[in-house]
């Protein structure tokens, strides 16, 4: 079974603390082999949801993993590699994390690591659409994150949250809670000895298979 390596934990633990082009330099070959197991486990993880999510199915592995170098352009925080592997299965790739919800893997010493998915932020247009599914569709929103299955795995919907009832819809709405997200997310926090363990992968794929129907509820619009 492909498993996250307890080498590549200590590879990101120690980037951490030396997060500079020269001690880089000298641990590429570190860095390669760390590299290596996640794209594997990431491949792994393809492959297991996509034996439920047709959209994942065809997916490549360089088409959902994230550089490790950071963008500091417009950043305060000017260290220049990020100290987390990541990953963000969805249809399409990456590049298509704006307008459907996915699964997103976060491999980060100090127990740390998560599967999340759903939507972050989305922009106006599918904001807009989603709130206009939940305000004629709003129980099958609930029926999905209040099924047994999907508690076992996720606490409550996560996301920032208006203050006030979004423009056009009443506060006193029967889903005003679900309606004034601006996010609509999930989380799933993996400690270091889950994510090292043999069981990880299986772990993943069934909160991924618990979490299919609030993507598709997010993504169909």
């Amino acid at each position: 079974m492909i498993k996250i390596n307890e080498s590549t934990l200590t590879f990101l633990s120690d980037l951490k603390k030396n997060n500079n082009k020269e001690w880089f330099a000298g641990n590429r070959s570190r860095y390669i082999e760390a590299k290596e197991n996640f794209e594997a486990f990431i491949q792994a993880a393809i492959n297991g949801i996509g034996s439920f999510d047709p959209f994942i199915r065809d997916l490549e592995v360089s088409s959902c993993t994230y550089r490790i170098n950071r963008d500091i352009r417009f950043s305060s925080d000017k260290s220049i590699y990020k100290t987390h592997l990541g990953a963000f299965i969805v249809r399409g790739g990456k590049k298509n994390g704006d307008r459907y919800a996915g699964y997103y893997i976060h491999v980060e010493p100090g127990n740390l690591s998560m599967l999340a998915g759903g939507a972050y932020m989305p922009p106006a247009e599918w904001l807009r659409a989603i709130r206009e599914k939940i305000d004629d569709q709003g129980d099958e929103l609930v029926k999905i994150i209040t099924d047994p299955e999907f508690g076992k795995y996720f606490g409550e919907l996560e996301g920032e949250k208006l203050k006030t009832a979004p423009k056009g819809y009443p506060g006193d709405h029967k889903y005003i809670d679900l309606l004034k997200h601006k996010s609509y997310l999930v989380t799933s926090m993996i400690s270091d000895d889950r994510i090292t363990s043999k069981g990880c992968l299986e772990y993943i794929t069934g909160a991924s298979e618990a979490m299919k129907d609030l993507n598709n509820f997010l993504s169909e619009y």
